[in-house]
Parts: structure tokens; sequence; C-alpha cells
């Protein structure tokens, strides 16, 4: 199995005011992915399609090399899921919670439970209802990885924690991803936080994926321009050109993807020049490839 996620041709929609069109992702095994975009732009929806708890139009969903929602019991007992909402019963104690869990997961590892609930500085008495968001977070991150998944799916996870907790959280991820090789799928607006510990990235806009590519290709492909004589035709460009934006008679902002070292002689073969090169971080990219997106037709992909 190479993809944790596959997702094909997928529609759907939800009353008149939205809908997903044509969604084609994956994720591959042993990946952590960032899943990015702006609010209502259909980040959620597409994490409910893959757990089931929505169904599409149209379309294929696999996870863990299974069929979605046709398999939903077999593949949900190797997921560990933390929704937006804590959704736990606010009359337990994390520990009757825990107890709880633990009853519906043939893997529940209740000795590393333990050490998380150390880890995490939390207080097994206390009734979950009357934690801080901070502590209600913890107790679900604890208990999505106590199941020992192979697949961890993260919707906004640390939305409005502190630094502190966000790190202890996120270390405790990583760590257990980098010894049992799991798979991650994680949606967030935190964007700097995606860019220090994913590997893949996509981008959802308006119900359509924008771009999905490795991270590494994402920062470092996505460059800004500054280019003096620009051709009005760039068909025989080697990258791609995101959008160009005149700053007077003679120069252009170029926004380009697929940059690599060496391809400014390109622009010496027309008879124009690189007056600079300007690297973009995540945000940046982010933010332009979004712009990009909302002005091209029909909001055509530009990943």
């Amino acid at each position: 199995m190479t993809n944790a996620v596959e997702i094909h041709e997928l529609d759907y929609r939800a009353g008149k005011s939205f809908a997903i069109q044509d969604l084609d992702l994956t994720v591959p095994t042993g990946s952590i992915y960032g899943f990015l975009g702006p609010n209502g732009s259909g980040k959620t929806t597409t994490i409910r399609l893959i757990l089931g708890l929505l169904r599409a139009r149209a379309g294929t969903i696999q996870v863990l090399g299974e069929p979605m929602p046709l398999c939903a019991p077999m593949v949900l007992a190797r997921v560990g899921f933390v929704p937006e909402q804590p959704h736990l019963d606010p009359t337990l104690t994390v520990r009757e919670t825990m107890r709880f869990r633990a009853a519906f997961y043939a893997k529940w590892d209740g000795a590393w439970a333990e050490q998380l609930l150390h880890t995490f500085d939390l207080d097994p008495d206390h009734l979950f209802g009357k934690l801080s968001k901070g502590q209600k977070g913890k107790v679900m991150m604890l208990l999505a990885l106590a199941q020992r998944p192979d697949l961890l799916v993260l919707d906004e996870p640390t939305d409005g924690l502190d630094p502190v907790v966000r790190r202890d959280m996120l270390s405790a991820l990583i760590d257990y991803v980098s010894q049992h090789g799991a798979s991650v799928f994680i949606s967030s607006h935190l964007v700097h936080e995606l860019e220090r510990m994913c590997d893949w990235i996509g981008v959802m806009d308006n119900g359509r994926l924008v771009s999905h590519m490795p991270m590494e290709q994402f920062k470092n492909g996505i460059k800004r321009l500054l280019v003096s004589e620009a051709p009005a035709d760039t068909g025989s460009a080697p990258f791609a050109v995101l959008a160009r934006d005149r700053n007077g008679a003679a120069s252009e902002t170029w926004l380009v993807r697929g940059w690599e070292w060496g391809m400014t002689a390109w622009f010496d073969g027309c008879g124009a020049s690189v007056q600079s090169i300007i690297d973009l971080d995540l945000e940046d990219g982010f933010v332009e490839l979004l712009r990009t997106f909302r002005r091209a037709p029909h909001g055509q992909e530009v990943h």
C-alpha cells in the first residue's frame, strides 16, 4: 500500500451554496500531510468524507487500502481522530474517558496512555467538562495516540491553544509517527506550524484542491521574480507562470512555480533579464496561490 488515503473524482454538495468538485487527493503512507485552506474552503467536509461521516455523490475514497464508507468499521479501528470540537462526555473524568475509549480498540496501549497522561500533565480525576480548552485538546490527542493508529486524522487540533500546549501535543505526535511509521492528515490554518512538521502540503479553496505537492517542492519551487523587459509569450518557459503584474514601463513582478537553479538562462534567450529572485515562505506561497486561483477563469487549479 503506497497511499494511506486516495480520493478520486469526488463530488459532494451541501445545499445550494457549497460543493466539493472533482477532488483528487492522495496522502502517501508514512507522510505527514498538511491540509491548508481558509475557513469554509472544505477542509472539515473533506475529513468527514474520508472518515465516512458524510457520503459523496460521486467518486471513490480509499483509506488504508479499503473503500469508504463501505468498510468504515474495519478502517476506523485503525484511525485516530481528533476533531475540531471536543465531543466527549463532559460528566466523565479523564480516567473514565480513557477506560471507555479503551473498550472499543483492540490495540489500545494502556501503558502508553498512562505515560501520555504524565507527559501532558493531566489530572485523571478531573471531569472532562471542567477542563480548559488546552487540557481538552491534550485528552483528545492522548486518546487518538493510545489507540496505536496507522492513520491519524487531525482537524485543527491546536486551534486556540497556547504555544506550550501546542508544542507538547505536536512533539508527542511526531515521536509516534517517527517510531511507528504512521501517516498523518492534519488540517490547520496555522501555516508556520505545518511548515515545521509536514512533508506534503495540500491547499484547498472553495471546494477545490488548489495545489498538492511535497513540502520542499512547495517551499523551494515557488518564487517571486522581478523581470526587466518581460516577454509577452511564456509558453516555452521551463517553469509555470502563476501571475504577472506590471510595475512600470520596463519591469514586471512574476509569481512562478517549478523554479530551479539555472532557469535565468531562459530569460537571456528572449531578451529579458531577472533583477531579483525572492524566496517565499509557506505562508507567502499559500496566500499567493489563493490569489492566483481566485483570479483564474472558473477557479482553475494551479498545482
